[in-house]
């Protein structure tokens, strides 16, 4: 994902003049394309992600377009009250690019497993918060971040080459994007869930069961009448995300629900309210909380027998 992430960033800097890139002594073997191009506009802040934050939100009031890169805790949580005062406040043209999120870097321990970033990221007022779920819709919505002037926070994880489309889509900040339609429910689901969501639901519809999948890419503004058109005449939603259960996906989702006064089964799957105990691989403990293809596919069918 980050380097569909570059690929995109590159791809604004040549046409302005403005866009600048702030890292905090990350990037290697993925920025040298950016720094060879453009030296003038990277700044390696070293390990100084407050002071980071703080220098992006003088460059936007000097008229730049800066874009900072870290990994989730060292992009959301450690310089926290510097997005919330200094870009936040200001509603400065600043966009946050988180990589690793969820379990990415699971064999580093409950320091970097981040499963709080969402929420902590959508409270915050003028805050876009975006979760793409594979290398097309990460370069789309970084081009489509551009265009929306403002915070904004993109949330990347260690996808590889995994791939929800088999084209680039036209996405649009605020609406979901229908991956499979179907009527016997509805999945909703971002970053990589989305992708296994879809594989699921395929799997699934051999034995029968017709789900409609959704990847929610835009977790902050929700656009309410879209996902609130997916839902009708359907009634089971199930909602998978690699965040905790507090505050995130199914949380945003359940208030826009229950607001509208939709009736039927509501489930969302997520990460108990705890730290993680184990230490492994991404994979490994995608499959211990059953958000990977077969745990979707398993929660599904027993939530459907009852």
């Amino acid at each position: 994902m980050r380097k569909s992430f570059v690929k995109a960033l590159i791809e604004l800097a040549k046409k302005d003049k403005d866009v600048c890139l702030l890292t905090g002594d990350l990037g290697y073997h993925v920025f040298e394309e950016f720094v060879k191009e453009f030296p003038d506009r990277f700044f390696n802040c070293g390990i100084s992600e407050q002071n980071m934050v703080g220098m992006s939100a003088g460059l936007a009031l000097s008229g730049k377009k800066p874009y900072v890169y870290s990994i989730v805790p060292f992009a959301t949580l450690r310089p926290f009250e510097q997005i919330r005062t200094d870009i936040c406040y200001q509603n400065l043209n600043v966009k946050i690019i988180g990589v690793g999120g969820g379990f990415s870097y699971g064999t580093l321990g409950s320091t970097h497993i981040v499963l709080e970033d969402l929420a902590v990221m959508r409270a915050l007022p003028n805050m876009t918060v975006l979760c793409p779920s594979d290398l097309f819709e990460t370069e789309e919505l970084v081009l489509r971040s551009y265009e929306k002037s403002g915070p904004t926070y993109i949330r990347l994880t260690n996808a590889g080459q995994f791939k929800t489309y088999d084209q680039k889509p036209m996405l649009e900040i605020g609406k979901s994007k229908v991956l499979k339609d179907g009527k016997d429910g509805l999945i909703i689901a971002s970053g990589l869930q989305a992708g296994f969501s879809l594989e699921a639901a395929n799997e699934l519809e051999k034995n029968g069961h017709n789900f409609k999948v959704i990847s929610l890419h835009t977790i902050k503004p929700i656009d309410k009448k879209d996902i609130l058109s997916h839902a009708k005449g359907i009634n089971k939603i199930f909602v998978f995300e690699e965040h905790s259960i507090f505050g995130g996906v199914g949380s945003a989702l359940a208030e826009i629900f229950l607001e509208a006064g939709w009736q039927g089964k509501f489930k969302s799957i997520g990460v108990p309210d705890e730290f993680s105990k184990d230490i492994g691989t991404a994979d490994y403990l995608r499959k211990k909380y059953l958000i990977d293809k077969e745990g979707i596919i398993k929660i599904i069918l027993k939530e459907s027998l009852r």
